[in-house]
């Protein structure tokens, strides 16, 4: 009769430790679904507008529209992860991919292109509706090891119409620039 009163109490023991953990992932789950709810989702296939676009001014200004992010792209977007990938013609006249993964969680992602490997940051401002990206990218030119900071600034400005504000460091200083894109 002690050991049916004992296996018992374990029993229940362990139906309550279920329960509890039970009811805190229940608890859980919708908190963390809502911590993407309201934030901005940058999904789409977006279009340079030039004519709305500011190029880089301050530095070395030469190109500087593909470098700090000009032309067309198409992002795609779920709660930890936004995907950028863009297609430009190489000097050779062959389509050339770059995709760019960045987490939304605020840990550091790492890129990998042919200009080298970069580390970035995303962040989200306090009312979820714009997204901060710091990148740092060493790259190594003529035997020389440079490291080179930017930070982008995302921001819909209506449903249709997504602006990316830019500031790289140039041999020159700061280059900044503000690229407006539509949506297709």
């Amino acid at each position: 009769m002690k050991k049916n009163n004992e296996k018992t109490q374990v029993s229940v023991s362990a139906f309550i430790r279920l329960t509890s953990l039970t009811l805190v992932l229940a608890l859980m789950v919708p908190a963390m679904a809502n911590a993407q709810a309201g934030k901005t989702n940058f999904a789409g296939n977006w279009t340079l507008n030039a004519e709305k676009s500011t190029q880089p001014q301050g530095g070395q200004g030469g190109g500087g529209g593909m470098r700090m992010g000009g032309g067309s792209f198409v992002a795609t977007q779920d709660a930890n992860v936004l995907t950028v990938v863009r297609t430009r013609t190489g000097q050779d006249g062959q389509p050339i991919t770059t995709t760019m993964k960045y987490t939304l969680d605020g840990k550091e992602s790492v890129n990998t292109s042919p200009r080298g490997d970069s580390k970035s940051v995303a962040k989200w401002s306090a009312d979820g509706k714009s997204l901060t990206i710091e990148t740092s990218r060493t790259m190594d030119m003529n035997g020389e090891s440079r490291t080179v900071k930017s930070t982008e600034v995302w921001a819909l400005t209506d449903s249709k119409t997504l602006t990316v504000s830019s500031t790289r460091q140039g041999p020159n200083g700061d280059v900044k620039s503000n690229m407006v894109y539509e949506k297709k």
